[in-house]
């Protein structure tokens, strides 16, 4: 028989970090745990096992700290070295500029997961899996969400936060193939510099080094854009190969490369909309996949995450999803503008490429501009007040 429960304020499709954010902050902002319903497919254990790394700004370590999920083990990144392969001119972003500890982290997906669960364990929200939603009926009054169990819940809001890799999405309003995948493993350099991280652009997309100690013993995570063919040749490659190649592809900055992991890769792609519905909402992932270059898209989600948790705790219903759309519409569009320009500019060769080499050298001349890029990558188009309660 079908078991109904009814009277949620907000119903959470997805588990990931910007759906666990999502529920601790709006416990936080004032809605009770026991009207959050929290939905997702994977058990825990699979989440917290997942060993991908991921770049966190300071504005998400912000976020992380007001709802209990900071500190977790972690690599601080002081500065940010961004080059054009084969150009002159390069800008370096440093922590000092914005007297801050730290421009951002590297970590382990699986760590912030496992922190902002234990968060949102200690709130009471109504956590279900594995467990998936089959249909979703929207009428005037609520959602309905059916599961595959045969339970129904019902909530005044149902927010999408499911997000998955491009590739694996229906096409939204806005998506562009980039013809690239991203060969992530972790690496070990002959003379690392410590807490510096690396935006390589190459003929063939970007490269990222992040740094990363480990108990593995290796250094730096790495992020690595090229054609799919070629990430598939990558993949193949003995290790000394694969090390060889990707000294080509940086450069001596950190010495030679002695050791890579375990390699892997997926498509990249652009597939965004700020779909929504009188009572449904996307964030996150679910609203926006972007090109992994400059490390925006869950920072991007966790802004998504907080600025909806403080208008459904004011209104839970259509007119916070209304004011949501129209407070993260600049940061969005802005987030997904540059890093859309960044993923397609930087790719190919010719009189271009040397402009905008000498463009990252203006750049780090500039110390205004400088700023104002250090600050939208760490905090967002309007500041780290996204962050705040208001």
């Amino acid at each position: 028989m079908e078991q109904q429960q009814d009277n949620l304020d907000v119903a959470i499709c997805g588990a990931g970090p910007v759906g666990l954010a999502l529920a601790a902050l709006l416990v936080r902002r004032g809605i009770e745990g026991s009207r959050i319903a929290l939905i997702d497919a994977r058990a825990l254990g699979q989440a917290i096992s997942d060993p991908r790394s991921i770049a966190l700004a300071w504005g998400s370590r912000q976020l992380l700290e007001e709802v209990g999920a900071w500190p977790f083990p972690s690599t601080p990144i002081h500065t940010i070295h961004v080059s054009r392969r084969g150009q002159l001119g390069r800008s370096l972003l440093d922590r000092s500029e914005h007297r801050l500890d730290a421009l951002g982290y590297v970590t382990r997906y699986g760590d912030v997961v496992d922190a902002l669960a234990r968060a949102v364990e200690r709130t009471g929200v109504q956590v279900i899996r594995p467990a998936r939603v089959e249909a979703l009926d929207e009428t005037s009054e609520h959602v309905a969400l059916t599961l595959d169990d045969g339970r129904t819940l019902t909530a005044q809001v149902a927010v999408g936060a499911e997000g998955g890799v491009f590739g694996q999405q229906e096409d939204k309003a806005k998506t562009r193939d980039y013809g690239q995948s991203a060969v992530i493993a972790r690496v070990s350099t002959s003379s690392p510099i410590a807490h510096r991280a690396f935006e390589r652009f190459t003929d063939e997309g970007p490269l990222a080094l992040l740094p990363q100690e480990g108990a593995d013993g290796l250094q730096y995570a790495l992020v690595w854009c090229v054609r799919p063919e070629r990430a598939e040749a990558l993949q193949a490659m003995e290790e000394e190969r694969f090390l060889q190649e990707l000294g080509e592809a940086f450069g001596g900055r950190l010495g030679r490369f002695i050791k890579v992991s375990p390699r892997f890769s997926y498509p990249l792609g652009l597939n965004a909309e700020p779909h929504a519905t009188t009572r449904t909402v996307a964030i996150g992932n679910a609203a926006q996949t972007l090109h992994p270059v400059a490390g925006q898209g869950l920072n991007l989600g966790l802004r998504d995450a907080a600025v909806l948790a403080r208008l459904l705790a004011r209104c839970p219903g259509p007119e916070g999803i209304g004011r949501f759309l129209d407070e993260r519409a600049q940061d969005r569009q802005l987030t997904i503008t540059l890093t859309d320009a960044m993923a397609r500019a930087f790719v190919g060769s010719g009189p271009l490429q040397s402009v905008l080499g000498l463009g990252l050298a203006a750049l780090d001349a500039v110390k205004p501009a400088r700023t104002l890029l250090g600050e939208l990558m760490m905090y967002g188009r309007r500041g780290g007040s996204a962050l705040l309660p208001r």
